[in-house]
């Protein structure tokens, strides 16, 4: 009887709803006035995060950091950033998006670029420790913001692109850091990677007021939607919550905790985070060991295997959608990715041999972004929404676990082969875990999207 109840109010919001044309026509212009700025937003984000990794090349000696300290600073990032995820959404809900994406952007930038002034360990831990909680909040306040925007049908893939955006920032930041540690370099008695940190530092704070002066709240206060433009909006986005209908965010929550599947999905996007952040803070460090010792040319050359990573999201995610299949493919990126950044302790010295395993590392382990077409067509209804976040939440810690720990087997060791290869063994075993544990009969891949309208 209740869901014969729920099935005549939702009937009638899709009855009344504009037609597939005007639908498009809308969300082409909400498309074209949103993606570009949060885009350059999270661009920007993922920029201030890795830079430290191309600061690593002259910061270390300059300061006399060991491996270890510099993988600790890298990673503890993320145990602020996990801490402060929630309680910066839950203020996002009471003060609006724009005044919450501001007041994150101007913190981090103006955090990010003070790590120019870090003289000691201590120092690097307190202002890494800063960043992560100035911009915890800013991901996941993304994708909240895209739920008052996009109805659940369009909202993956405006989402796929701020994947996109992380090997893309690899393109363009490690030419740019390269670029800016050579050329400024002694300029005002400051070393290069000092002005790396405040002049990709900086521009985050300006960007921030963009951000808040060029997107409205939500699509009811957007000037340049005109009233028709908002009632479709309204009626669509009022029949999506209808449909997907679920319990009271407690409830939710509850269900999200008691689901065993949305702990082993956590465990799987915890290897995914694990293989990224052992790929992007550790990079730059590799491709010197090849024997480039010009900062400038590490930077073009780091852009060549996150331009594979590129490629990797775009195909991969084509042939998942083609194929209908997740789970080998998502498998196949953290394993074959993981194995080839392994196989390069193999060919240390070797530069050609090591670069192409470097691009079928970053092809593959970016490729894994792919993860997050799983959950949605796996985990129960009731324990979507509130265990996408839980999963999120707790991979977020593989961005600590992996530049820490290889910083201390380094340092212990001397070489990287140890720690790569203990990430190899845990990475290819969440790819183990997808095709064990995630049955292929559990994935609603083939189930069809119904469209609002016809």
């Amino acid at each position: 009887m209740q869901a014969n109840a729920m099935a005549a109010p939702i009937g009638a919001l899709r009855a009344g709803l504009p037609n597939r044309t005007e639908q498009d026509a809308v969300w082409s212009k909400i498309n074209w006035r949103i993606v570009p700025v949060i885009l350059i937003a999270y661009i920007m984000a993922f920029l201030d995060r890795i830079n430290v990794g191309y600061a690593k090349l002259t910061m270390q000696q300059d300061l006399q950091f060991s491996d270890e300290v510099y993988g600790l600073g890298a990673g503890i990032f993320f145990i602020t950033y996990l801490l402060f995820e929630v309680p910066s959404n839950l203020r996002l809900e009471k003060i609006g998006a724009r005044r919450t994406f501001l007041r994150i952007m101007v913190l981090w930038g103006l955090t990010s670029a003070a790590t120019a002034f870090v003289q000691t360990p201590t120092q690097f831990y307190i202002i890494r420790l800063l960043l992560g909680v100035f911009e915890a909040g800013f991901f996941p306040g993304i994708i909240l913001y895209l739920t008052y925007w996009y109805p659940s049908s369009r909202r993956g893939r405006v989402t796929g692109l701020f994947l996109f955006g992380m090997p893309i920032t690899g393109v363009i930041g490690g030419p740019l850091s390269g670029w800016i540690m050579k050329t400024f370099d002694e300029v005002g008695g400051w070393h290069g990677w000092q002005w790396v940190f405040v002049i990709e530092g900086i521009p985050t704070v300006l960007i921030g007021v963009l951000v808040y002066l060029l997107l409205a709240d939500k699509p009811e206060q957007a000037k340049w939607l005109s009233s028709r433009e908002k009632e479709i909006v309204s009626k669509v986005m009022a029949a999506d919550r209808t449909s997907d209908a679920a319990p009271h965010r407690h409830g939710r929550l509850r269900a999200a905790l008691a689901d065993g599947k949305v702990w082993i999905l956590a465990f799987i996007f915890f290897t995914c985070a694990c293989a990224v952040y052992t790929l992007t803070f550790w990079l730059p460090s590799m491709v010197r060991g090849l024997g480039i010792t010009d900062v400038a040319q590490i930077g073009w050359y780091t852009a060549i295997p996150f331009g594979f990573g590129a490629a990797g999201i775009l195909l991969m995610s084509r042939s998942s959608d083609y194929f209908k299949e997740r789970r080998w493919h998502v498998a196949s990126t953290l394993i074959i990715g993981s194995t080839a950044l392994y196989a390069t302790t193999f060919t240390a010295g070797a530069f050609l041999p090591s670069m192409i395993l470097l691009s079928i590392a970053a092809f593959f382990i970016f490729g894994c972004a792919l993860f997050w077409s799983i959950p949605p067509t796996y985990l129960s209804r009731e324990a979507s929404a509130t265990g996408i976040a839980v999963i999120s939440s707790i991979g977020t810690l593989g961005g600590f676990v992996s530049p820490t720990l290889i910083g201390w087997v380094k340092t212990t060791t001397g070489s990287m082969s140890a720690g790569l290869l203990a990430m190899t063994v845990l990475i290819c075993l969440g790819g183990l875990t997808l095709l064990v544990a995630v049955p292929r009969s559990a994935l609603r891949v083939g189930e069809a999207v119904a469209d609002s309208a016809h």
